[in-house]
Order: C-alpha cells, then structure tokens, then sequence
C-alpha cells in the first residue's frame, strides 16, 4: 500500500462528524494458490461454435422476409412464420446450451470449484434506487446521487466492482472474458496514468470504466475546491482517455459529505454505490450482521496482486466465485441495474 494511502486510512478513523462513512480499505491475510488445466483447445472450439451457430440462426433477411409474408397474408404464411419463430427459438436455446458447455470448460481452465451460475436478463425497466437509510449527508435531498450498497431486485444477482487501478494483471482480463464475468471498475488516476491501455482492452472486453477520483484521497478532509478538483478532473481524464464520462462515482474508503455528492452531481455523476462485502484471495468481510449474501448485494475488490494481499488476481476471482456460486447466485452487470 502506498504510504500516502497508510496516511489517509488513519485520518479516515478521524473522520469529521460532517462526514458519512461506507467503509475501509484492508488488506488480505494469506496467499491464495494458483491452478491451471487443461481445457483451451476445447474451450476455443466450443466458443467458435456458439458463434458459428448464432451467425446462422439468428435473425436475418430470411428471418424478415418471412415475417413481412406473414403480414401480408400470402399463402401458407402463417405456417410458415410459426415454423420460422420455432427455428429461431431452437437457435437461441442451442446458443446458450453451447455457451453453457464453453463456460463449463472456462471454469476448469482457470481452477474455479465449479461452473458459475448464468444470471437473467437484466430488468427491462432499471430499479429505482434512493440513499441507504443512515447514509443521507445534512441538507441533503432527494435530487442528489443515491448512496446504496444494494440494488432494489428480487433476482438472485451480485455485482462485482474493483476499484483503484494499481495491479494490471492480463491474466485478470483472459480470465473474465473467457469465464463471461461482467465487472465494474472504479480507477484511481495516480494509479491508471502509467498504462491507460490496460483499461482500454478491459473497456473493449465490456468492463465500465467509473470514477474513484484522482489521487484516492479522503474526501471530507478536503475544500469543496479540492474535491472538486479530485471528483470532476478524474471526469474529465477517463472522457479523454475512454471517450464515456462515468455515471458512477465510488468515494475512497466509502467517505463522503454534502459537498462531495454535490460535486459529483455537477460532474455528471447520478448514483454511488458502495459494497455489501469486500471480497480478498483467502476469504470475505461483510457489511451485514447476517454475514451472508442478499439480492442486489453490491461486491468490492481492488486490482491488487501479491505484493499487496499474498494473491493474484485470478486467486481472488476463483475465491469470491466459490463463495457467490455456493450461496446460489449469479454476478450480472452493474450498469443493467443502476
């Protein structure tokens, strides 16, 4: 950890009474084991196949043609039509089968206890979402970012976040797209601006890139003009590097006041999630006095390696999956939701 960091954890334990408070980074405790088998070949031709398969049984011309022939009454349309839909359905089921059987082989690949679960469809209208209780700053209203650790859903669904930026390790990237585990970052520049590309090859693989603020400093301690500067500079850097200005903002160490969401707001951001539970290679710290997972529950990790936790990154994914996969739910894609 860096030491200005070690710096801004004490000061957050001091925090200001003006000052709202999600939580702390930490540190992980025991080195996680690294395992590797067999299974890319296979992996490749199953991946191949799904596409294969969904280039030629999705919907196309053909598929139009016949639907247009159905409208216009033309003989034996509806037969038709009716036998096209079947078609299609059948396609779409063998797509999923086949990325079912790929993922499957992923997860032996890359040593994870078992097969991650698929999860639904995202909702078709997104949640409404409103401040956790006790988390609300003074003066605060309802026109401000929502500050929430969990997303209002009854699907069996978490979220995973990581945040800071510092550990670019490109097994990490492999490893989610060929496992199809969507992920939420939240960059810190002072750690980002040696290699923007590694995060313009996770933004490619479908990761969205947010807003943790320019130097991870504790927000409360600083002036409006310095928060500013933190929050909507970082805006302005990951727009010009990313081509997106984030909608998301996460305040380090989930420390936060008025001006901070004031801020934010201004800089175009509308929502900042927090976490539920904070996920590292050799086991889980939660929120919750059940100490167990909910729908809708929001994950925290951070891009760090063995330097900082005794772990790589794949060591934490196959850790944080047993955990999510066991307890029956599936990760889905943060940005679906909120």
């Amino acid at each position: 950890m860096q030491p200005v960091r070690q710096k801004e954890e004490l000061a957050m334990n001091r925090r200001r009474p003006d000052a709202v408070t999600g939580g702390a980074v930490r540190t992980g405790r025991r080195r996680g084991h690294l395992r590797r088998r067999p299974g890319f070949t296979v992996l490749s031709v199953l991946l191949l196949a799904a596409v294969g398969s969904g280039c030629a049984a999705g919907t196309d011309a053909s598929d139009t043609g016949r639907a247009a022939k159905a409208q216009a009454g033309a003989p034996g349309a509806q037969a038709e039509a009716a036998a096209g839909a079947l078609g299609t359905r059948a396609a779409q089921e063998e797509r999923a089968r086949l990325a079912r059987a790929a993922r499957a082989v992923a997860a032996k690949k890359w040593g994870l206890a078992s097969t991650p679960l698929t999860a639904p469809l995202p909702p078709a209208v997104k949640p409404h979402i409103t401040t956790r209780k006790g988390f609300e700053v003074e003066g605060g209203d309802a026109s401000l970012p929502p500050v929430f650790t969990t997303v209002p859903t009854k699907d069996k669904v978490v979220f995973l976040t990581m945040d800071d930026g510092d550990d670019k390790d490109p097994e990490l990237l492999k490893m989610m797209s060929e496992l199809n585990i969507p992920y939420s970052a939240f960059l810190s520049d002072y750690l980002v601006r040696d290699n923007y590309a590694y995060f313009k090859d996770a933004e490619a693989r479908g990761v969205t890139l947010n807003n943790h603020t320019l130097n991870h400093r504790y927000m409360p301690g600083l002036s409006y003009a310095e928060q500013k500067r933190e929050i909507c500079d970082q805006q302005d850097i990951l727009e010009k590097q990313y081509g997106k200005r984030p909608r998301l903002f996460r305040p380090p160490y989930g420390n936060y006041n008025g001006d901070t969401l004031r801020i934010a707001k201004s800089c175009g951001i509308t929502a900042v999630p927090l976490w539920s539970a904070e996920a590292f290679p050799d086991h889980m710290e939660w929120r919750e006095e059940d100490q167990d997972l909910h729908p809708g529950d929001i994950i925290l990790t951070h891009f760090r390696g063995k330097k900082d936790w005794k772990g790589s990154m794949p060591d934490l994914i196959r850790s944080v999956m047993k955990v999510v996969t066991d307890k029956g739910y599936a990760v889905a894609r943060l940005e679906d939701y909120v």
